[in-house]
């Protein structure tokens, strides 16, 4: 394996180097090329109307920002040279997107082409036809250097890639990147499963598995687009900051049309104004509640106790209670949407009532039939049996009725279990009450037991170790009829109700055949940060393995001890000064109650900073970041306030303890750890 850089005789007309970045150029203004066909397009003598017109212009602006050449963005990473077989003395560059001359011979292929593949499979040990991987080293758009490597080559086995480990390292300015160049072999497998089956991904800190999980998106969109197109594609994140950090990775990756959303957006069927107590919230989330939602919509069928009389002209048409009562059971038993079974009934008395008709001689039709089930005889018979039914209005009244929920709860939740959901002081209407975040989620189950949510070709849902099983069941919801793409680590479930396994979760999101993919390589947290944070596993997530990080950063972890409170401000201030002395993000996280006394210190001496979510610049990279807030964010050093705090800061030592994790690995080049008062005692302990 060797490495060439601008410095290794760039100057030479005809060098390699020279060579490849001559290729760039010229894939740079074929894309310009491309981009330019599609701009001077007229549509007017191809458009039959008005609608088909605004449609294609659409299509056509959307297809103009898909072939936006991002300066700073390497337009290929990668190039395969094969041998024999079918791609006989072929040369492929790997890159972004697909690009081709004005001849339409490819230039670079698309990284998610199937003939890109062996880019991020082939190895020593299976060459898969390729005898030359050629890596490329860029520096702020510019190709600067470039790695071979011989997969036929003996003497190459042993030898690993700088380029890559370079890549890997790079330190950031700006939101989260794209691990297109740097993808792993059990990353790619993961990325490139089908559409058909869900996936689970179980992966410690620095392992990758959002970048896994959002590339697996946007290859989906490529190997499935018009079925997508049709369906649809979400990522599910924990909060806005953590959508607002990711979003800049699938327009990279020249896909724009995905839908992001927060679990609370998707249930936003009310405003939230109110919280809940962590037993209350518990016992909300719980999947018993959803029996319980069943029995309280089902409630309000009742059979008919008197006879139907439809009168058409002359003629009078009479349905006895028992044929109605008949009806209403079949509906029942069949167990359908309640607002599907409101719409069926009128159309199963109006039929029931055409049968006498017939029998009576007459030949109604459809229309008749029709008119017959909007007759205020079979509205009246349809409202006394199987009224309508509001959803926030029926989780309204079983969190302020303690009869109509003892009725519908009794042997699915104890006495104290419904005395916890029950409101102090009942709510008037649905407007005045104030809702709680799983109070929105209550309300979307019973939705959808009145009327079936929108089903999505594919979603994908990150941090999903956090979520309660009601929660599990509303994003189900939205992928009964699509698949999806599950991550998370259980290590980070830093809520009361946070998930105990994968396989519980699965069960709730109604995909129990979900293939579980565990990820225990860390690429991006360096090995004593990520030895020093497992410490902490065995006290709050014993079995779970630990992240084996391949990345040696002798000095990356620094502790110190400060003298006393009235000290700790000032010495994390040094400290964030210190780590802007460094290339890349810095982040500055502390429990919530500290957050706005380290504001007023970083003001003070002149710091500015930003919240989680806003995009860093050269000019602006230090975040103040609530640990609350911190979970999936990333930064090249972290400072970490008084860990103490952020245990002290949770409900109980487990979560608090899971939130310290979550924060002690968000580093990827180098963690400072500052304290007034003790370390939690289980940092002490060596497992």
């Amino acid at each position: 394996m060797s490495v060439t850089s601008a410095t290794d005789d760039s100057r030479a007309v005809d060098d390699p180097l020279s060579r490849e970045r001559s290729h760039l150029a010229d894939s740079r203004a074929a894309l310009r090329a491309m981009r330019e066909d599609v701009e001077s397009l007229d549509i007017k003598d191809v458009t039959a109307n008005w609608v088909n017109a605004v449609i294609l212009t659409r299509q056509i602006e959307d297809r103009v920002k898909a072939l936006a050449d991002l300066a700073d963005t390497p337009l290929f990473f990668g190039r395969l040279d094969y041998l024999h077989t079918t791609q006989e003395g072929q040369r492929f560059y790997i890159g972004r997107r697909h690009v081709h001359d004005a001849v339409g011979d490819p230039m670079v292929i698309d990284w998610r082409a199937p003939v890109s593949q062996p880019y991020y499979q082939a190895s020593k040990k299976d060459p898969q036809d390729v005898g030359l991987r050629r890596r490329f080293g860029y520096t702020g758009g510019e190709l600067t250097a470039y790695e071979d490597e011989h997969l036929s080559d003996p003497a190459e086995l042993e030898r690993t890639s700088r380029l890559l480990q370079t890549e890997i390292e790079r330190p950031r300015v700006g939101p989260m990147r794209d691990i297109v160049a740097t993808i792993q072999p059990e990353q790619d497998e993961i990325v490139r499963s089908d559409l058909s089956g869900t996936v689970c991904v179980q992966g410690g800190p620095g392992t990758g598995k959002t970048a896994v999980g959002l590339h697996r998106v946007a290859y989906l969109l490529y190997a499935h687009r018009e079925r997508l197109a049709r369906t649809g594609t979400l990522v599910i994140g924990p909060n806005r900051s953590f959508l607002q950090y990711i979003e800049q990775v699938l327009p990279a990756l020249g896909e724009l049309e995905v839908q992001q959303a927060t679990v609370d957006d998707l249930v936003a069927h009310v405003e939230v104004r109110g919280t809940d107590e962590a037993a209350t919230a518990v016992v909300k989330g719980d999947a018993r509640m959803a029996e319980v939602l069943r029995r309280a919509v089902r409630s309000h069928v009742t059979l008919p106790t008197e006879p139907l009389m439809v009168v058409r002209g002359s003629r009078r048409w009479r349905v006895p209670a028992y044929e109605l009562a008949e009806m209403v059971r079949e509906l029942l038993d069949r167990d359908i949407r309640y607002g599907a079974a409101h719409d069926a009934l009128p159309q199963r008395i109006a039929h029931a009532v055409l049968v006498r008709m017939e029998e009576a001689g007459e030949a109604p039709d459809d229309r008749v039939q029709n008119t017959v089930a909007r007759t205020p005889a079979v509205k009246a018979v349809v409202k006394e049996c199987w009224p309508a039914v509001d959803p926030a209005k029926l989780v309204l009244r079983l969190l302020g009725d303690p009869e109509f929920l003892a009725e519908h709860a009794e042997g699915v939740l104890t006495d104290d279990e419904q005395k916890l959901l029950l409101w102090a002081k009942p709510a008037r209407s649905v407007k005045s009450a104030k809702w709680s975040a799983a109070d929105a989620v209550l309300i979307d189950e019973a939705r959808d037991l009145v009327e079936r949510t929108h089903s999505l070709g594919h979603v994908v849902l990150d941090e999903a170790q956090d979520l309660s099983p009601m929660q599990y069941r509303a994003v189900g919801r939205r992928c009964t009829t699509g698949s999806a793409t599950v991550l998370g680590d259980l290590a980070q479930g830093t809520t009361p109700w946070a998930t105990a396994s994968w396989a519980q979760a699965l069960e709730h999101l109604g995909k129990p055949e979900a293939h579980v993919e565990e990820l225990t390589a860390g690429f991006r947290v360096p090995r004593e940060v990520i030895a020093y944070a497992s410490r902490l596993l065995p006290h709050m997530s014993p079995g779970l393995a630990p992240v084996e990080s391949v990345r040696e950063n002798p000095g990356s972890l620094e502790i110190r001890r400060v003298d006393g409170p009235d000290d700790l401000d000032a010495a994390v201030v040094a400290a964030c000064l210190a780590s802007l002395a460094h290339e890349g993000s810095i982040g500055l996280i502390a429990a919530d109650a500290r957050i706005a006394p380290l504001a007023e210190a970083l003001t003070a001496a002149g710091l500015p900073y930003l919240s989680p979510g806003e995009e860093t610049t050269a000019d602006s990279r230090l975040t103040l970041v609530p640990a609350s807030l911190a979970k999936g964010l990333e930064y090249d050093y972290v400072v970490l306030d008084e860990p103490s705090a952020v245990v002290d800061g949770e409900p109980d030592e487990r979560t608090g303890l899971r939130r310290l994790y979550v924060a002690l690995t968000r580093a990827v080049s180098g963690l400072t750890i500052l304290h007034a008062t003790h370390l939690p005692q289980q940092l002490a302990d060596q497992g």
